[in-house]
């Protein structure tokens, strides 16, 4: 097993749209960059959504991201993991990040879309049961992965789900 960690959430304040992933990959975690793995649907899904020419540096998709008003962030800020599949995650060792910080850091949020069930099933358990939080304001998606691990969902549906999920 491997001690993995997140990144830091990218944002601007006034950010409405929240996507959140379980864990970065390998390809992510090597590469120090949020969906790194060339098969990876987020990017491609996101400049559609926008209607924007998919950018080809990182920067650009980030400004991309931030100009679109959506913020991103994993549940996990760390876990044990072989490999970069979500089943294969440690539950025992899940480490949630601190989503009280974050939530207070993004006072127009409005949406909070899971890239995943693994993600969501996070969230609802470290998050969203502690009863911490006020959650009630937020709408909450769960999407299907973007990952290219995740064949169960025809490309034509995700794209159609994620297009209406990152639209306001």
């Amino acid at each position: 097993m491997s001690d993995v960690t997140s990144f830091d959430p990218v944002f601007r304040k006034d950010a409405r749209i929240l996507v959140l992933g379980s864990m970065p990959g390998i390809a992510s975690l090597t590469a120090a960059q949020y969906y790194a793995h060339p098969r990876n649907l987020f990017w491609p899904l996101l400049s559609q959504a926008a209607d924007q020419t998919l950018p080809t540096s990182y920067d650009a998709r980030l400004a991309l991201l931030m100009e679109s008003g959506v913020a991103l962030w994993d549940v996990l800020r760390a876990c044990e993991r072989e490999g970069s599949l979500d089943a294969r995650i440690v539950r025992s060792s899940e480490q949630p990040n601190d989503f009280a910080w974050l939530f207070a850091q993004l006072p127009c949020l409005e949406r909070i879309c899971f890239n995943g069930q693994k993600a969501a099933d996070s969230f609802r358990r470290h998050v969203q049961s502690s009863g911490v939080l006020d959650l009630s304001r937020y709408e909450l998606r769960t999407l299907p992965s973007t990952s290219p691990a995740n064949a169960s969902v025809a490309l034509e549906r995700k794209r159609t789900l994620w297009m209406d999920a990152l639209s306001l």
